[in-house]
């Protein structure tokens, strides 16, 4: 009878953790329309930036490529 007492303590938990695992991985849905609100916004904020800034960030990266490049 001793014996058995651990066996059946070890297999109830055992099985305890293999079913929370399985119901929390059936409520975890994610956050999927935040990464999408994140990403769409990003890219709406670089066309906003790139559409009023582009003359200056086109002349700031002529000077950088310029002062960087190999003379002869």
């Amino acid at each position: 009878m001793m014996k058995r007492v651990p066996t059946v303590l070890v297999l109830s938990k055992s099985l305890f953790y293999r079913l929370r695992v399985v119901v929390s991985k059936a409520n975890d849905r994610g956050d999927v329309p935040g990464w999408v609100l994140v990403a769409v916004m990003t890219a709406g904020l670089v066309t906003a930036i790139w559409l009023i800034a582009d003359d200056a960030l086109t002349s700031v990266f002529d000077r950088a490529m310029t002062s960087v490049s190999v003379r002869n």
